[in-house]
């Protein structure tokens, strides 16, 4: 690869109007330049573009705003955190690239930013955590972005087997088993949110310590026999991390295996009394972090509101989780009897969970799936243990997200404990070189 790629990344998708500001002057035609605050709106098959005065500027299906110099533009009320517990809407400042509205098939418009692949990751690691945190673990995260990136971008995953998209997954009588690849991403290479990897704008990403992240480690890459790894990572794995088949396709990437969070080795969790031996325990790990000044030094500011995680415990009564499992599955299983794990992989996270109703029994998966449908927004992770108390719910559980990969507290942890970048990836992601391609 001779040059730095561009990267198409998806702020908002499937809307049907959108405010922002230009802020400086862009260039939309070879002779016209527009600036100041706008509404972009699709009406009649094509998105009509209007200033700040809601006089119409033009029409068409397709508006590229080039920045002259520096100008920068802000888009307001976007979405983040959806569906998550942080769900929230804020306005976000961009920079870099090129603004692309785009009208879909179905009339909707989406907004793209078209930027260098550097300039994002810049965003994107500050967005994810804090850019205040330790620089060997941000120089690491902007590594391993770089790799997630580019290993999608450069064809990797379809080589190594595609993940099915959601209507892709065939399902079984009494069973379903999903998860969420990014091939609906039809439009950019990557949206902004968590579902690929969060990506909030400029002011995240003005840190000397960021900026210095990204260039020492500019162009470099994990690579596995010579090709770029599809890496992945959360939040806080519990103190394994876990295997890549719990979450998504069935079936092994030798460097995205289950590994100790620590110095301690401790064994693969399968049965349902080493789950709940675990989910009780308070095993050493890098990512059992008790030191909430160093937390907040490493979390996002929006991750910093978020409570106990490494262990966790929620409690439904039953009529409550009977209600939000109808409104997430869609089923109505009556009343609520069991919730049973099938299936666990070695950090404990459930793949397959049977649901027990007096209407209905439904086997549900993967992890994600699972969470989503236990919660009104996610669960933690399904790295959790089940109990009842007359009628009631009680969940106590590991961890926050998927566990697949580079653990975020847990590689922060390692770079406050004096590890390099390299050293920390390389306890996650073991077997992997670091390979700098341009």
């Amino acid at each position: 690869m001779e040059k730095v790629p561009k990267i198409a990344v998806g702020i908002i998708d499937r809307a049907t109007e959108l405010q922002g500001d230009l802020k400086g002057e862009f260039q939309v035609e070879s002779d016209r330049f527009i600036t100041g605050p706008f509404s972009a709106r699709a009406e009649g098959g094509l998105i009509a573009y209007r200033d700040k005065t809601g006089s119409e500027i033009f029409r068409s299906r397709l508006i590229r705003l080039n920045p002259v110099k520096e100008s920068t533009f802000t888009l307001l009320q976007l979405p983040i955190g959806t569906q998550f517990h942080w769900e929230r809407k804020e306005d976000q400042t961009f920079g870099g690239g090129e603004l692309i509205l785009r009208l879909r098939s179905d009339g909707t418009l989406t907004a793209i930013h078209e930027l260098g692949l550097e300039d994002y990751l810049k965003s994107v690691i500050s967005s994810e955590m804090n850019e205040r945190a330790p620089k060997e673990f941000l120089k690491a995260h902007a590594i391993l972005s770089r790799s997630w990136l580019l290993a999608w971008k450069m064809g990797q995953r379809k080589r190594e087997g595609s993940l099915p998209t959601l209507s892709d997954q065939p399902e079984r009588e009494g069973e379903i088993i999903r998860w969420y690849g990014r091939e609906e991403h039809d439009l950019f290479d990557v949206c902004s949110q968590d579902h690929c990897q969060r990506y909030y704008g400029l002011p995240r990403s003005l840190s000397k310590n960021v900026e210095e992240a990204v260039t020492e480690t500019f162009g470099r890459v994990m690579v596995f026999q010579d090709e770029i790894c599809d890496a992945r990572y959360s939040k806080c794995c519990g103190g394994i991390t876990e295997e890549f088949s719990t979450a998504w396709e069935d079936k092994k990437v030798p460097y995205l295996k289950s590994i100790p969070d620590g110095p301690i080795t401790y064994p693969p969790i399968r049965r349902e009394d080493e789950a709940s031996s675990w989910v009780h325990s308070t095993p050493e790990a890098y990512c059992r972090l008790n030191d909430r000044i160093l937390l907040e030094e490493i979390l996002s500011p929006i991750d910093g509101q978020t409570g106990d995680f490494f262990r966790w415990r929620v409690e439904y009564p039953r009529a409550e989780l009977e209600s939000i499992v109808k409104e997430k599955s869609g089923i109505d299983f009556g009343t609520l009897k069991e919730l049973l794990p099938l299936r666990r992989g070695p950090s404990g996270r459930i793949s397959l969970l049977r649901i027990v109703g007096s209407e209905r029994s439904v086997v549900v998966g993967k992890e994600l799936e699972i969470r989503r449908w236990l919660s009104r927004t996610h669960l933690y992770s399904s790295a959790f243990v089940i109990t009842r108390e007359t009628d009631r719910f009680i969940f106590h559980g590991a961890g926050w997200g998927h566990g697949v990969g580079l653990c975020q507290i847990g590689a922060a942890v390692m770079a406050h404990r004096g590890y390099s970048a390299e050293k920390i990836l390389k306890h996650y992601f073991r077997t992997v070189e670091i390979k700098k391609i341009y």
